[in-house]
């Protein structure tokens, strides 16, 4: 299957444009991209081998192969050798790789405390418990549940600003809704979150307290058709209202809704890993503060049947068609 051409051709951004460094911003610089989350969601079903990735996806040989080598080099994936003769390598995740899987756990959450789906065995998730169960995201000092208004933030030693990210010569897929979700809505719900690294640049940036079009721009440093297009699809799926704040000449903000503010944890995830394995050896950018204990946030996920911590390792999906 090749990936369809753009609806639009942006304008470039100047490539001397600077923006705020933001850990979520290079996280989603690496991961916003629809063929590379649907690799990733294979590799976490054990899926290893080329021509398994293939199958499972439909992607064209060429463009499977640029985005498993964009994976080797941001280091989420390495190859194993796992024949001699003829020479086969497969794709095993690495511990970058693997750490991604508490962003799996909070789509999960999302999906289920939104749209719950009985029937899909990703909202049935199974603990070492033995429960099914729904993730959690918890401070890891105080343990209580964390939303939005319970944080703020400050600059860290990391703060300042860097190069804003170049386009990429091939831009948002417009392969159309379930194509690549194998038949799964929470898929596509997560491609329209993820798969786009604007998209989710976006949703991060009205995390930070932006709501008018230009702060956007200035922000990320993003074209405005691009930006224009990306606003409007975040109101039409729910993450994003707008209100009107000026009359003559009308003027919009953009402000997250319940949905939207829901997808915190997420956004909270993004930066913990972007600051893990993306930093530029000055230290993070931003530092999350828990407002309820004071403490600067180091989060854990939880299961909500037992209390403990949920993970790559202890994690397991329903198996299909199980009651």
């Amino acid at each position: 299957m090749a990936e369809s051409s753009p609806i639009s051709t942006p304008e470039p951004t100047p490539p001397t444009q600077l923006v705020p460094a933001n850990s979520a911003t290079r996280a989603l610089n690496v991961l916003g991209d629809r063929w590379i989350l649907m690799i990733l969601y294979l590799a976490f079903q054990r899926v290893r081998r080329f021509d398994e990735f293939q199958a499972r996806i439909g992607l064209a040989r060429s463009l499977l192969i640029d985005r498993l080598r964009r994976l080797q080099t941001a280091g989420i994936l390495h190859k194993v050798l796992y024949q001699e003769r003829p020479k086969r390598e497969e794709y095993h995740l690495t511990e970058m790789g693997l750490d991604l899987y508490s962003l799996a756990l909070m789509i999960i959450r999302w999906e289920k405390r939104w749209f719950y789906d009985p029937a899909n065995p990703a909202h049935r998730l199974k603990h070492k418990c033995g429960m099914d169960f729904t993730p959690e995201f918890r401070c890891g000092h105080c343990g209580e549940l964390v939303s939005p208004g319970d944080v703020y933030v400050e600059d860290g030693p990391g703060a300042g600003f860097e190069p804003s990210q170049p386009p990429r010569a091939q831009r948002r897929s417009t392969v159309p809704a379930g194509a690549l979700n194998q038949g799964n809505p929470m898929l596509d719900r997560a491609f329209q979150v993820l798969g786009d690294r604007w998209t989710s640049h976006v949703i991060a940036a009205a995390f930070l307290g932006l709501r008018r079009f230009n702060e956007f721009q200035e922000r990320l440093g993003v074209a405005p058709n691009i930006l224009s297009d990306r606003l409007t699809r975040l109101v039409e799926i729910g993450v994003l209202r707008r209100e009107l704040y000026q009359q003559r000449p009308e003027r919009w903000e953009y402000r997250l809704t319940d949905t939207g503010r829901d997808l915190y944890p997420l956004i909270a995830e993004l930066i913990r890993w972007g600051d893990r394995w993306l930093a530029d050896g000055k230290g993070p950018p931003l530092i999350t503060y828990h407002r309820t204990c004071g403490h600067r946030l180091d989060a854990k996920i939880t299961c909500d049947q037992c209390g403990e911590v949920a993970d790559v390792f202890n994690v397991t999906p329903a198996e299909p068609g199980a009651d």
